[in-house]
């Protein structure tokens, strides 16, 4: 199972931009993306932005997110899986249209958009829950923390992506190290 924004796709840079534009003042990108890779709860707090105007923020970032690709050596990882799903905070149809754009689709047997589909935010474990009482799943992967808590809770394997900030059972930086550092040790 996987999270979208900064695992499968780098999204970040498309994040930032919405989120600095959403404020309304010159910030700085890379302390943007230090509070965004905590969470947008915490970023929205810190810089004093009410939780009121999310649904602005998430038409933002998916906006300028259009111009995102994926990782490099994705499509590898993607296709050792018997079965991938999608647990993401972004709507369904942007996250369609960019793997789509990319030729991915055919990698997902489900996608969840968690807050579209009336699901509590992550960490909560509810998307996860519903995810897995139809499909088995045997490893998590994500680039935050509360990407991997709802996993670490029903006992599924972790893998941290570009963050080694944060508890997991693997961490890797290119998905070209995902054979040896994770595969081989499942």
């Amino acid at each position: 199972m996987w999270d979208f924004d900064g695992t499968l796709f780098d999204t970040y840079p498309a994040l930032v931009e919405g989120f600095i534009h959403l404020s309304g003042r010159k910030l700085e990108p890379n302390e943007v993306l230090r509070w965004l890779k905590i969470n947008s709860k915490e970023a929205f707090k810190h810089y004093g932005i009410d939780e009121s105007r999310r649904a602005e923020y998430i038409k933002l970032y998916n906006e300028y997110s259009f111009s995102s690709k994926p990782f490099k050596h994705l499509e590898e990882v993607l296709s050792i899986a018997d079965d991938n799903f999608i647990v993401t905070h972004r709507d369904k149809e942007s996250t369609i249209f960019l793997l789509e754009k990319f030729k991915l689709i055919q990698y997902f047997k489900e996608i969840v958009s968690v807050e579209e589909q009336g699901f509590t935010r992550k960490p909560h474990i509810s998307s996860y829950e519903h995810v897995i009482k139809i499909h088995p799943i045997d490893l998590v992967i994500g680039d935050r923390d509360l990407d991997l808590i709802p996993a670490r809770e029903l006992g599924i394997k972790t893998v941290a992506f570009q963050n080694r900030n944060i508890e997991a059972d693997f961490h890797i930086d290119d998905y070209a190290d995902f054979r040896d550092t994770v595969l081989n040790h499942l």
